[in-house]
């Protein structure tokens, strides 16, 4: 006589990669999109596009971003007989049902850019990622050294400090609460101002900013720079950078940013992967990235000459849809306008060929 096994699986966790510039209509942010094809279909003409769901159903960050887990984090699944899917939209972990995951769990993932076009059309990466090496000798053993290696400007996404969003849905962002605005913020760094979301399009001192949005009910939680840890290094070790990660063994140079799931948050359970309020489904995170803006400036192309069309306001880049009146820009390089001193940059633009 034959037996059979059955092991059913649940989901652990979701993890979504969402960005703007593939999912936005234009200057229309993707959230405000009517949710599917019923409710576009309700609205007045002129219907939009598209709706949330039909452009979800056609995104794959698998062309631009990577999601991988550490080592550790594929050892712990392994050690759970837990499964990783790598998703069009992201990662979905799941694992047996009647495994118990610890309330100390930890899973880490690393997210890499592969393909260079993504930083001409994603806000907040001009800041330099640069690598840093010490070698520090042993206070046991002056003959031996401990190398300490960090890379700066790469952002943390965690549950246990991530953002519900507001709304009926309560969505659940990995990125701290965008910030008010700081003397020491650069271009493109988001802010909460006047009970809006802002966003810098010039470097301090006396930085410019524009309003993205005229309140923060329903907007997304972006990636910004609250989520960028400070760097806290050994006692006596100078140059480190004042903000990014402390490379692993289990990091890549080419890190982007770090993706940490704890199984619980003690404050908040919505975010916990463990011991969720009955019928409560698995979360679902979202990590949102924010498409650049840029001044839509025009060339004549038959003599190069500069056309003024009065496009003087920075403009959404989008893949969907037109932002402004006038021919959009290509995904092609966006220049960097600076001060005559090279060190303040004072504005993004996008050079057209008309």
């Amino acid at each position: 006589m034959s037996e059979t096994a059955n092991n059913d699986y649940k989901h652990l966790f979701e993890v979504r990669l969402l960005h703007h510039y593939w999912l936005d209509q234009g200057s229309t942010v993707f959230d405000d999109l009517p949710v599917d094809e019923a409710e576009r279909a309700n609205l007045p003409d002129p219907k939009p596009a598209a709706s949330q769901e039909q452009r979800l159903l056609a995104y794959n960050k698998k062309p631009f971003l990577k999601i991988t887990p550490t080592e550790s984090t594929a050892n712990a699944l392994r050690g759970l007989a837990g499964i990783y899917f790598d998703t069009a939209l992201g990662c979905v972990v799941a694992v047996p049902e009647q495994v118990e995951v610890p309330d100390d769990a930890v899973f880490e993932f690393i997210v890499t850019v592969t393909d260079s076009t993504f930083f001409n059309y994603t806000a907040m990466t001009l800041n330099p990622q640069r690598i840093y090496t010490f070698s520090v000798p042993s206070k046991e053993n002056t003959l031996v050294s401990k190398t300490f290696r960090y890379k700066e400007n790469v952002p943390v996404l965690s549950n246990l400090t991530g953002t519900k969003g507001a709304g009926a849905d309560n969505a659940l962002f990995l990125s701290q609460k965008i910030p008010a605005p700081k003397d020491s913020d650069r271009i493109e760094a988001l802010v909460t101002f006047e009970n809006a979301l802002w966003q810098l399009t010039s470097d301090p001192p006396n930085a410019e900013k524009q309003k993205i949005n005229l309140n923060l009910v329903g907007n997304p939680v972006f990636v910004n720079q609250a989520d960028i840890p400070a760097i806290i290094a050994p006692e006596g070790l100078a140059g480190v950078p004042a903000r990014g990660v402390e490379l692993t063994d289990e990091m890549p140079n080419d890190v982007y940013a770090i993706i940490r799931l704890s199984a619980k948050r003690q404050n908040d359970p919505d975010f916990s992967l463990v011991a969720r309020a009955e019928g409560k489904d698995h979360p679902i995170f979202q990590v949102r990235f924010k498409n650049r803006s840029s001044v839509w400036q025009y060339f004549s192309i038959k003599n190069r000459a500069a056309i003024d069309l009065g496009n003087a306001e920075p403009l959404p880049l989008t893949y969907f849809g037109n932002a402004g009146s006038k021919q959009k820009p290509s995904e092609g390089m966006v220049d960097i306008k600076r001060n005559t001193e090279k060190t303040r940059i004072t504005r993004l633009v996008s050079n057209i060929f008309i």
